[in-house]
């Protein structure tokens, strides 16, 4: 029973290599979480530069010469 149960915890304990590759592993998913957020308020701002650009455009265009 003992033995069934340890192979169910975390077998990080007993491989230092799977301790190593998953503390990368976490490392480079923490490095796309950041980078997804960084170009998620890129794009917001560029939608919104975009936005105004066409509002100001129609406005002008729709001004009387």
């Amino acid at each position: 029973m003992a033995k069934a149960l340890i192979g169910h915890l975390n077998s990080d304990l007993r491989d230092p290599r799977l301790a190593v590759e998953n503390a990368r592993l976490r490392n480079r998913v923490a490095e796309l979480e950041t980078l997804v957020l960084r170009l998620s308020e890129e794009n917001d701002k560029l939608m919104s530069a975009r936005a105004a650009e066409i509002l100001t455009g129609d406005a002008q265009e729709m001004q009387p010469a």
